[in-house]
């Protein structure tokens, strides 16, 4: 009997799986490219099947941008992973973006109630909640229409979010947003620049995030927001591969991170030592050197103030330890790391695309500790 003909996406070359998912992110071709750091010619080809996709590095990259796991690509037979449904949120965010131009929230709201949900907000946030981050933050934006302070912390928190969320264009926009809403204020404007240039490196924009950074950090007046801005500047370098100028910004960002001995941080931005060390791990990692950049990891992690980091700064620290690591082939290490990450902050690895990834690479690496299999069948890349 001969087998009919199937339609099914299962049947599909993985280019046109690639080309179905691309049209469900609404991405162009030529926004798929730019992400990628390919032409556009390049991306149809591999849609066409012209271009075969051989190399697995090259599918996760793809995988990456159009955040699913590579398995959705390489075996559409695998359900989709549940935690797909916790980011329902994001497209209520996107249309309280769209209501910018509403300069009066529905309701008055007084300052103080306007810090008290600001101040939430970013417990919230540090405590990487980030679907119930996502349910509040429509109603924080109406709210803080009409207060630029408030307004700009608001922004801040929405670019954070779904920048790691995998939400980058977007994040872009409420970062842009931010710098908008803090004109006249040198001190929001470099907080507001801070989120600016991390959406800028998550779209592959490292040379105008790097720029964003600098011309930000001349008008900054405060230590840890200039410093956090070094920082910025310093990994958005690592990303065009300029390391003698990755120096020279982490140099500064230890000088001004000597002077932050109180431990308060009324900016949100985490500023201090232990934040220089975690730069210099990330920008070894990104220059290719993972020696240096696993010793800097172990140095940061057994400093007093490691623990007083927020949460999500932790844990979205050890996601990228965990890639240093397995790309040192100590698999153990990357297994155990990513483990320690989801107990600080579970959704650090259950929601980013990017620790999905490397979960599912680690996972296939070799036979996986007994913790790794569990979190990776709990998380729903397993079957």
């Amino acid at each position: 009997m001969n087998r009919p003909a199937q339609t099914d996406v299962d049947e599909l070359p993985i280019g046109r799986r690639v080309a179905r998912w691309r049209v469900r992110r609404r991405m162009t071709q030529q926004m798929l490219a730019d992400r990628l750091g390919k032409s556009k010619s390049w991306v149809d080809k591999v849609e066409r099947g012209v271009r075969s996709l051989d190399r697995y590095s090259t599918v996760q990259e793809i995988a990456e941008v159009l955040r699913l796991d590579p398995a959705t690509l390489l075996d559409p037979r695998r359900p989709l992973p549940p935690v797909t449904a916790g980011l329902d949120g994001v497209d209520a965010v996107r249309a309280a973006l769209a209501r910018y131009h509403h300069q009066r929230p529905a309701r008055a709201v007084s300052p103080d109630e306007l810090g008290r949900h600001v101040a939430h907000a970013w417990l919230t946030y540090q405590h990487a909640h980030y679907t119930q981050l996502l349910r509040a933050l429509p109603t924080l934006l109406d709210a803080t229409r009409a207060s630029p302070g408030p307004l700009v912390s608001a922004y801040r928190i929405t670019a954070s979010v779904l920048v790691k969320l995998g939400e980058a264009d977007l994040g872009w926009l409420a970062a842009d947003r931010a710098v908008a809403a803090a004109v006249g204020d040198p001190v929001r404007a470099g907080t507001a620049t801070i989120v600016v240039a991390q959406a800028l490196r998550a779209l592959g924009r490292d040379r105008l995030a790097l720029t964003a950074a600098v011309a930000a950090i001349g008008t900054a007046t405060d230590d840890a927001v200039r410093g956090t801005l070094f920082l910025q500047a310093a990994l958005a370098a690592a990303g065009c591969g300029d390391g003698r100028r990755v120096d020279d910004l982490i140099d500064h960002a230890t000088v001004l991170a000597n002077r932050c001995t109180s431990g308060d941080d009324p900016h949100h931005t985490a500023f201090g030592p232990t934040a220089v060390l975690l730069a210099r791990f990330l920008t070894a990692l990104r220059l290719g050197d993972t020696a240096e950049a696993v010793y800097h990891h172990e140095k940061a992690v057994g400093r007093d103030d490691w623990r007083r980091l927020p949460a999500e700064h932790r844990a979205a620290h050890l996601v990228d330890a965990a890639r240093a690591y397995l790309d040192a082939g100590d698999l153990a290490a990357a297994g155990r790391t990513l483990v320690d990450a989801d107990t600080i902050a579970p959704a650090e690895v259950r929601y980013r695309p990017a620790a999905r990834t490397l979960l599912a690479e680690i996972a296939r690496s070799g036979p996986p500790a007994a913790d790794v299999a569990r979190l990776a069948t709990t998380v729903g890349l397993t079957r």
